[in-house]
């Protein structure tokens, strides 16, 4: 039997493989023209594509009992994926089942496909104003349930399996022990609603978590009129910029002034 000689260029090296936390983050170059941009989508109906998915994310997972720290996952990881593939060429509706399929069991929740493509299609018709029926176990329910399955493959495979998400919930948390302000429960809960809603934007793929957790403060301050610590500044003590703190402030507003748009008509 003849030796088997193996080429060294064909080898893989997956020592240079970096699994960590810090980068996760998209890089400026890639945020200014997304592929769906390339594709010949405007910006604005990307922006609402965005939102709608992370929206269908969240409801899905409060219909299928997820804990809130699994709609996130889902939202962030939905996030990263249209920063890689297009919207034109990767269905957002099929996306959005895979990637909370994907963060259920990433957060060990994990639920049956079934169970997501039926409930996507409830809110499917909720929202379209539909009569409800029950989802019909047909060929088209096994077709669309395989481009779920092949979808979170994709998902995983684009991100290169690195889909952990270091979530702001217990930064806010030690952020205002260390302001002393953890016992003001108007402080905390109206920061902690504004991190669950910066999820539905794309601050996550932008800013590390202690940064969105100090803007979420800072909006929070603002809007019930509570003065922190300026001299120094507070957000200082957790080395964040101010700058970084307005521009995801601004976001967070423009996502609650933005009119929200259905897109359900593109999918039928």
């Amino acid at each position: 039997m003849a030796d088997v000689v193996v080429d060294p260029l064909s080898v893989k090296d997956f020592s240079r493989v970096i699994l960590t936390l810090d980068n996760v983050l998209i890089p400026a170059d890639k945020l200014s023209t997304t592929p769906s941009m390339q594709d010949g989508l405007d910006l604005d109906t990307e922006i609402d594509l965005r939102f709608l998915g992370c929206e269908l994310i969240q409801t899905a997972g409060i219909l299928l009992k997820l804990p809130q720290v699994a709609m996130a996952t889902g939202q962030v990881i939905f996030q990263r994926f249209y920063y890689s593939k297009s919207f034109v060429k990767h269905n957002m509706e099929v996306v959005a089942m895979a990637c909370t399929n994907l963060a259920s069991k990433i957060e060990e929740c994990p639920r049956r496909i079934r169970d997501v493509v039926n409930v996507f299609h409830h809110v499917k018709q909720v929202r379209s104003g539909r009569t409800i029926h029950p989802l019909v176990l047909d060929a088209n329910y096994v077709i669309l349930k395989n481009q779920v399955i092949k979808g979170e493959r994709r998902i995983l495979k684009e991100l290169g399996f690195c889909v952990h998400v270091k979530h702001p919930h217990k930064i806010i948390v030690m952020f205002l022990q260390v302001l002393e302000c953890q016992e003001d429960e108007r402080l905390v809960q109206c920061a902690w609603n504004y991190m669950n809603d910066s999820f539905r934007t794309d601050v996550f793929v932008r800013y590390q978590p202690e940064t969105i957790a100090c803007a979420c403060i800072y909006l929070a301050a603002r809007q019930l009129k509570i003065n922190l610590p300026t001299n120094p500044e507070w957000f200082g003590l957790f080395q964040v910029e101010e700058d970084d703190i307005q521009e995801i402030c601004l976001t967070l507003l423009y996502l609650y002034s933005r009119k929200k748009v259905c897109f359900y008509n593109l999918f039928d």
